[in-house]
């Protein structure tokens, strides 16, 4: 399984983005996907996860109620909407996929990232 990111950019606080995250070379539809991120000079962490129905669903709490995460299996495509942007959000965004209902720690595939800077 293949996955690219898309969608990062450079957007003032208050602020909107949407990336995305194409799968390919196997269909998605059985993958949990996660998406991960990554601030300089800090620690990988999780930011949300989407089960292969889209049936589970979470967040960490930072990002409660200013992400939404969506996948549509018939274009191999999760999509992270984010509100609300604050500067702390700024960090590399990675999904990464695993077979299964849950997202885990460690996933079995993953992407280069797409960039997220929040600035004015």
């Amino acid at each position: 399984l293949q996955l690219v990111e898309s969608g990062g950019g450079l957007v003032q606080p208050g602020g909107s983005l949407r990336p995305s995250c194409a799968a390919s070379g196997n269909n998605a539809d059985y993958y949990a996907i996660g998406w991960f991120r990554q601030a300089p000079g800090k620690e990988r962490e999780g930011v949300s996860c989407i089960s292969p129905g889209s049936t589970r669903i979470n967040y960490t709490d930072s990002v409660k109620g200013r992400f939404t995460v969506s996948r549509d299996n018939a274009k191999n495509t999760v999509y992270l909407q984010m509100n609300g942007l604050d500067p702390e959000d700024t960090a590399d965004y990675y999904c990464e996929a695993r077979v299964g209902a849950y997202c885990r720690e460690k996933m079995t595939y993953w992407g280069r990232g797409t960039q997220v800077t929040i600035s004015s």
